[in-house]
């Protein structure tokens, strides 16, 4: 990292979490310096994601945990107890934030709201990230992000259009995005904070972020009552050709955005006649006879092999190679870009692999290290009465 150090330094974050956009959020804000501090639950044996499989790294900790919570410290605090609740509120003395991602009716339950805090600690921001909400008929229910996929309208436009309705390929992308969503939330809030002393209640939900995806397609229908389909060969919503492709060998991804890219495209397939089709005159019509279009292209490209249109495409217009997970994992530029990371871990003998933060400060990529052990902080973090309690009831 640069001499300056991370950006986030001297950030305090204590977080009531577990599972996916909190934790994803808060390990954002830890790769960037912010001292984030994982408040978990012994008596279920910490944040349930510690014990999701395959991949177990020892008795309380996994591969899928760890891809949630780097460069975090863990405590094991009851914070219903009267104990937990005088440890949190001594913790909350020095901290910038509180963060939660529960059922939307729990923290003013528990007391984790600004509400409830703001009288002590004026200047705290409390982060709340729920499924629905906290405001209305489904505050008390919970959700995950495929349930948000489903009611938000994202599978019915996903897959081909004879097909289901699918989640998106990668898993968990609405926990990514509602991740990034509060944080961008709660580092405004702590700016104004800052400025003012004056903190407050930050809130985003699964549902509200999985709707937000939704994008243009959402403007269209709103204004137009334009309802959009499932695309064949995921093509984009009103621009061809933009879409996969089959070559000799595979598939690829070609992206015609502009009248430039189109042109350089029947160029090099040597297609000069496709000028003056006027099927494919404009943007429009290249839309509107899309499946010809298709066709025509499919041919062409299958008279060579993957590589070679890479080699003759690339640098003339967007195009990208249709790869499998293992091959994406394998690309050389991902060592170009220094996007995996080697960290050390007890039970990973030959160390655990772990994709880089996307983010670079000053050109560098950010440090990382592994999620303390459950409760492992405890000793550095928490009062002696807390201990002592802890060692009894646990």
């Amino acid at each position: 990292m640069t001499p300056s150090g991370k950006p986030l330094q001297g950030l305090r974050i204590l977080s009531v979490e577990q599972f996916g956009a909190g934790p994803y959020g808060t390990m954002f804000l830890a790769d960037l310096g912010a001292e984030v501090i994982k408040i978990e639950n012994t008596s279920i044996g910490g944040d349930p994601a510690r014990h999701t499989g395959p991949h177990l790294l020892g008795d309380a900790d996994s591969q899928y945990f760890q891809t949630w919570n780097m460069n975090k410290s863990s405590i094991t605090l009851d914070i219903k107890s009267d104990a937990g609740k005088a440890e949190l509120n001594r913790l909350l003395a020095g901290a910038d934030a509180l963060v939660n991602n529960l059922r939307g009716d729990l923290p003013a339950k528990l007391g984790l709201d600004y509400k409830t805090l703001a009288a002590d600690y004026p200047a705290l921001v409390c982060l709340h990230i729920s499924a629905y909400g906290r405001d209305n008929a489904r505050a008390a229910w919970p959700g995950y992000d495929y349930l948000m996929q489903a009611e938000a309208g994202l599978m019915d436009l996903t897959g081909e259009p004879e097909g289901p309705p699918s989640r998106f390929g990668a898993p968990s992308l609405v926990d990514h995005m509602t991740g990034i969503t509060a944080s961008v939330g709660l580092l405004a809030a702590l700016h104004r904070a800052r400025e003012t002393g004056q903190g407050c209640d930050v809130d985003t939900s699964l549902f509200d972020v999985a709707l937000h995806q939704l994008g243009y397609a959402a403007i269209w229908y709103l204004n137009e009552q334009h309802q959009v389909v499932r695309q064949a060969r995921s093509a984009h919503l009103s621009v061809a050709p933009v879409q996969t492709f089959r070559t000799a060998d595979g598939w690829i991804f070609i992206m015609c955005m502009t009248e430039k890219f189109w042109q350089a495209l029947i160029t090099i397939l040597k297609r000069d006649d496709l000028k003056s089709d006027l099927r494919f005159a404009n943007a429009k019509l290249r839309k509107k006879h899309q499946q010809e279009l298709t066709e025509i292209i499919d041919e062409a490209l299958g008279q060579a092999p993957t590589a070679h249109w890479l080699s003759v495409l690339t640098g003339h217009l967007p195009v990208a190679p249709v790869l499998s997970l293992s091959e994406a994992m394998e690309n050389p530029l991902l060592t170009t870009n220094a996007m995996i990371n080697h960290l050390q871990h007890p039970h990973a003998p030959n160390g655990l692999k772990v994709l880089a933060n996307p983010i670079k400060i000053d050109g560098q990529r950010l440090e990382q290290k592994v999620c303390s052990p459950l409760g492992a902080d405890n000793e550095a973090l928490l009062t002696g009465a807390v201990l002592a309690k802890a060692e009894v009831t646990q």
